[in-house]
């Protein structure tokens, strides 16, 4: 017997075959490949980018904070010196000395002072609590910057040349000025032969900030309360204005 069941041909199973569409086709075609590449690509750039200004402005605000703590920190230094000054009632004890010089083409101060401290300087070997402590700017060509030194020196005497040791406190410094004020007007220099102590020092130091765009500038005053001691030629000077106005008025008193 011959079976009803028939038995598609060739042709009609290849046209009964369904159609793959696109989304049922695997990978990808060459052209999607490449604009993938480019996006990619420019995604990478544009983070780069993103992040290399992100590291550079972070080391420049890193270089500020690191500027601004060496002017505090050259400031706060000169202050403790000056407000350690130290006094006797004989001025050739005493030492204030300021000079205006030259660092490089700019013009600097130089202050030279007797300060007192509580810490020895040189472990081991003998000194007092008397130190002769110098501030200056020194332009460093090798470098090509400007540094604040400090010299610290123990023992100091006047009949011998200065010594000490020098120490850069802060670098890149554009100003380091010191006025001082007599009680009428400010000078720009504190000569020794004045045998007294000034009313007021006023320090300024500035330097360039990393990004050499601002300056970090510290400004701060030392009184020095008229106690009688280092007044030299001023305190006998009044002293004789004093005792001649006595004098007039003890005159005067005898004629009546």
């Amino acid at each position: 017997m011959k079976s009803d069941r028939q038995i598609p041909s060739a042709a009609m199973q290849c046209s009964d075959r369904p159609n793959m569409t696109r989304s049922e086709r695997s990978g990808f075609t060459l052209v999607e490949v490449l604009v993938a590449s480019v996006i990619g690509a420019f995604i990478a750039v544009v983070a780069v980018g993103a992040l290399r200004a992100v590291s550079a402005g972070s080391e420049r605000l890193d270089g500020n904070i690191d500027t601004a703590a060496e002017v505090r920190f050259a400031a706060s230094i000169i202050a403790r010196d000056l407000n350690n000054l130290y006094r006797d009632e004989d001025v050739n004890n005493m030492k204030l000395v300021g000079l205006l010089g030259q660092s490089g083409a700019r013009p600097a101060s130089r202050l030279v002072l007797y300060t007192v401290g509580r810490t020895k300087a040189r472990a081991g070997q003998p000194e007092g609590d008397v130190y002769e402590v110098e501030y200056c700017l020194k332009e460093s060509r090798k470098e090509n910057k400007t540094v604040l030194l400090r010299r610290l020196w123990p023992n100091p005497d006047k009949e011998v040349e200065p010594g000490g040791m020098l120490t850069v406190i802060a670098e890149n410094i554009d100003v380091f000025q010191v006025r001082y004020f007599d009680g009428e007007q400010w000078q720009l220099e504190w000569s020794e032969q004045l045998e007294s102590i000034p009313v007021l020092v006023e320090v300024n130091i500035a330097a360039r900030q990393a990004d050499g765009k601002d300056t970090v500038m510290e400004t701060f005053m030392v009184n020095f309360p008229r106690s009688g001691w280092g007044q030299g030629k001023a305190k006998k000077q009044g002293e004789d204005e004093e005792e001649n106005e006595e004098q007039e008025k003890g005159e005067e008193k005898g004629q009546r």
